[in-house]
């Protein structure tokens, strides 16, 4: 007879590879690492560190978010099974003439990267502020079991660019 501890982890396990393969694929492709910045010095192993992305929103050109993560030394950051941190910062810039490729949602993922093994991962979504044409962009963690209200946001106004007059509205593009 199995024991309640073993049937709570193949009940864990089995939940878990159901969500995961639930989990629709992230929007972008991967961030390019810009630069690493090590917070704490391990001995043997490695540092804990700051890390800075850069990646471009995959339905809107001309727009670019970079964001800093922590990412932790030591033995299990090393083997990749470490639980990582909810302090993530967020900045988004417009960088050339913008223009939607597709209709998207209000709070629509832009990027999702799994941050432990199992139950936590990091978002970044995407909105339209219709009243003043400026898009936002939230990156925040959650877990399974708890959310986390550590996040961070930042604006791009829908602006021309360069000697073009013509600016795309945000509004027609939200999904109603």
């Amino acid at each position: 007879m199995r024991s309640i501890s073993g049937v709570l982890v193949a009940v864990l396990v089995t939940l878990s590879a159901a969500l995961v393969g639930s989990m629709p694929a992230r929007a972008a492709d991967e961030p390019d690492i810009i630069f690493r910045k090590s917070t704490v010095f391990k001995w043997l192993t490695p540092n804990d560190k700051l890390a800075t992305y850069g990646l471009d929103d995959p339905q809107v050109d001309g727009v670019a978010c970079h964001f800093t993560v922590p990412e932790r030394g030591g033995f299990k950051g090393w083997i990749g099974v470490a639980e990582e941190v909810s302090d993530i910062s967020l900045a988004c810039r417009q960088i050339g003439p913008i223009k939607f490729k597709a209709k998207f949602e209000q709070g629509e993922d832009v990027f999702r990267q799994r941050r432990s093994l199992f139950f936590k991962k990091m978002q970044i979504v995407r909105g339209c502020d219709t009243k003043r044409n400026v898009l936002v962009y939230m990156v925040y963690s959650d877990r399974i079991i708890e959310g986390s209200p550590k996040n961070s946001t930042s604006s791009v106004p829908v602006m021309p660019w360069g000697g073009q007059g013509d600016v795309q509205k945000c509004a027609d593009w939200v999904e109603k």
